[in-house]
């Protein structure tokens, strides 16, 4: 009897469709938080109260999306809130000097310097083989830094009205953009794991040795996915400049918030593992959850120590449960011969 010998392909991207659908304990916490929500908060669920609930987690959202592309990639990315606060800083200069500057032009301009920044943050990581937890720690405090420099600790210049309806204001006259654009990402983020780029993706971070053998450039794939990362942070940064305005804190501590959520949804840091759909859940359910301490007027000010928590409790229970994965994959077949 011949026993035929899996390709190093079919080895490499096996499972990869049961990776997808590991997020189930996200949308059971999310319904949680939002039963709870609907408990203390009567009103939470009309039609204006709920969609400012997205309209406040759309930024986060968003960086979860790019941030899992990276993190499952087997990288982190930990410029995404220097990346906001330099958009928003960025957006405010700019039209202190040309205040009739176009809205969309200047959205493009950074949506553009954003995808160039994890550009570079890919390039560094990948040519020159630096880790790209210390890349990007290296990109914030650049950011940081140049923020503060170029604005003195205060920023210059207004925002006009055209530029900031995209983050609060509304299509229609009901619906808010930023939920538009929140749907938008989210369909795209689908789209590119469904496709030939989404698998490699997640070979590249399961077993990035594999995966060379396979044919995957793992190179340009995990550049390709910090260029995502850093085009969404431009995103959000629009959006949080329409509904905060202009401050050099804009962004500080969302990096944090992206990489809890990508946790909570189930991805495994290491890469290789996880679903979009699901650490998008995990910003959902991470803001229903300061929404809900919130309203039981718990201090903001442990919004830090309950995501230090909840870090700490998922990377634990998923890598418990990807070490149970593993040796029942290890495990040789019992029952088995051939001849």
């Amino acid at each position: 009897m011949t026993t035929t010998t899996p390709s190093a392909t079919t080895t490499v991207f096996a499972g990869v469709g049961r990776r997808l659908g590991t997020g189930a304990p996200v949308y059971v916490l999310l319904a949680v938080l939002l039963a709870a929500l609907a408990i203390t908060d009567p009103g939470f669920y009309e039609p204006d109260s709920f969609l400012a609930f997205i309209k406040r987690a759309a930024p986060l959202v968003i960086l979860a999306a790019g941030q899992y592309m990276v993190i499952v990639s087997g990288g982190f990315d930990l410029s995404v809130g220097a990346v906001v606060t330099a958009g928003v800083v960025a957006g405010a200069e700019f039209y202190g000097s040309y205040p009739d500057a176009p809205w969309l032009l200047v959205t493009a301009g950074l949506l553009l310097a954003g995808a160039i920044v994890g550009l570079v943050n890919g390039l560094i990581s990948t040519v020159l083989l630096v880790p790209s937890f210390i890349t990007t720690l290296g990109m914030m405090l650049i950011l940081e830094g140049a923020v503060f420099y170029w604005t003195g600790g205060s920023p210059q210049g207004v925002l006009p009205e055209s530029f900031r309806s995209f983050g609060r204001g509304e299509a229609g006259g009901w619906l808010p953009w930023a939920v538009l654009a929140c749907l938008a990402v989210g369909a795209i983020a689908v789209w590119l794991m469904r496709s030939d780029f989404g698998r490699t993706l997640l070979a590249t971070g399961d077993n990035e040795r594999a995966a060379a053998l396979a044919g995957v450039r793992v190179p340009r794939v995990r550049t390709l996915a910090f260029v995502l990362s850093g085009t969404a942070a431009a995103l959000a940064a629009v959006l949080v400049a329409g509904f905060s305005g202009v401050s050099a804190q804009a962004g500080r501590g969302l990096e944090f918030e992206a990489i809890t959520a990508v946790v909570l949804g189930g991805v495994i840091l290491g890469g290789g593992r996880g679903s979009v759909v699901a650490a998008m859940a995990g910003a959902f359910s991470l803001q229903a959850l300061f929404t809900l301490l919130n309203l039981q007027g718990v201090s903001g000010a442990l919004e830090s120590t309950v995501q230090g928590f909840i870090v700490i409790a998922a990377v634990g229970l998923g890598a418990a449960d990807f070490s149970r994965l593993r040796r029942r994959r290890s495990q040789p077949s019992e029952g088995k011969s051939s001849s």
